[in-house]
């Protein structure tokens, strides 16, 4: 028995009639750059997420870049951003004109450490970009009680936490804004790149729509240097045939989670990532703590089980990253997870048997 890293035709295969009928609805009116399509599911996604405003753009990437442009973040000013995430944070921050500031995580569950963002605020730290990693939001609290009283700018990277929670309320609306990626592999996945900005800034929603398109408001006037970053009809339209679908999704999401914590529970040499108690995490990825990690890895590859490591190198160890001056050692957290981690397969067709299967693969290895 194989067991896929991801199998994204368990999901697609279901829906394949009403994807088709949303493509061909799509195809019919020719919107296919904005349009209905996509302020349908804005306004889905907002209602979903319990914010004001949604806008969808090219990617999750973009969303990151834009919302720190929209809200006038750029040269001269510093962003807080943990060193365990995916390259776009640290992307985002420079193609913004600003300069990221890193932190390390915590070695349990592999999130943003809240003391070491405290530590890091400076008289040019401008925004806090806290990720919601592996599908686990970030401790949301103490970070907003920050950036209140130092007036800083909140965003949340939830490109991978779509449908999490934290003390009662969704990621998304957790900080001034949001980020979303709908890669197609995400909790919430669109069948190409597609990502969105969530808020309850009118101000920040206005400025986004006019970054996405150009600068503009209304055609071949531009008030702002924007760019050519805005949500493609097609996507909008599986996206909003997918949303429906996404707690269900997740529940099952974390009934898998589950059954590898109790499987693993017991197999030596095998940490799970903690959960955080008020928390509601989607698991986009399950990751592990293995020792002796890219051999336990070939062994599992050898044996018809997909896996991943997200992420072997940390942000501050990046070459694009080499001009800010960190050095290895700087984050020993980021550093020893960054040996160690391992994702194992995580998709809501996955099988309790092919779990069964990883686990005991697992158990013989190590």
């Amino acid at each position: 028995m194989n067991v896929p890293f991801v199998d994204l035709s368990s999901v697609h295969q279901p829906l394949a009639g009403a994807l088709t009928a949303a493509i061909d609805r799509v195809m019919a009116s020719s919107a296919f750059a904005g349009g209905p399509e996509v302020e349908a599911f804005e306004t889905s996604f907002a209602t979903y997420c319990g914010t004001d405003y949604c806008v969808g753009v090219g990617s999750g990437t973009a969303a990151l870049e834009l919302v720190l442009r929209a809200a006038g973040v750029g040269s001269g000013d510093e962003v807080i951003v943990p060193v365990n995430t995916f390259v776009a944070d640290a992307e985002a921050v420079l193609l913004a004109g600003a300069t990221p500031v890193f932190v390390d995580v915590d070695a349990g569950t592999g999130l943003v450490d809240g003391e070491a963002v405290a530590a890091a605020v400076g008289e040019n730290t401008a925004a806090i970009l806290p990720v919601h990693l592996y599908g686990q939001p970030a401790a949301m609290a103490p970070l907003q009680a920050l950036a209140a009283r130092q007036g800083l700018l909140l965003v949340e990277d939830a490109c991978q936490a779509h449908g999490a929670g934290d003390d009662g309320r969704r990621v998304g609306s957790l900080g001034d804004a949001a980020a979303f990626s709908f890669y197609p592999s995400k909790n919430l996945g669109a069948l190409g790149e597609a990502g969105c900005v969530t808020t309850d800034d009118a101000t920040l929603a206005g400025r986004l729509r006019m970054l996405r398109d150009h600068g503009s408001r209304e055609r071949y006037r531009h008030e702002l240097l924007g760019r050519n970053d805005r949500m493609d009809g097609l996507q909008a339209a599986a996206l909003g045939v997918k949303l429906p679908h996404l707690d269900g999704w997740n529940a099952r999401r974390r009934e898998l989670a589950a059954r590898y914590r109790r499987g693993l529970a017991a197999v030596e040499g095998v940490v799970c990532l903690a959960e955080r108690e008020a928390a509601e995490h989607v698991f986009h990825l399950f990751v592990v703590r293995v020792s002796q990690r890219d051999r336990v890895r070939e062994g599992l590859q050898a044996a018809g089980i997909g896996t991943g490591i997200h992420y072997p190198v940390p942000l501050h160890l990046q070459p694009c990253c080499a001009q800010l001056g960190y050095r290895e050692g700087a984050f020993p957290v980021a550093e020893t997870l960054a040996g160690e981690i391992l994702s194992l397969p995580m998709f809501p067709g996955l099988s309790d048997d092919q779990v069964d299967r990883v686990i005991g693969e697992l158990r013989s290895l190590l």
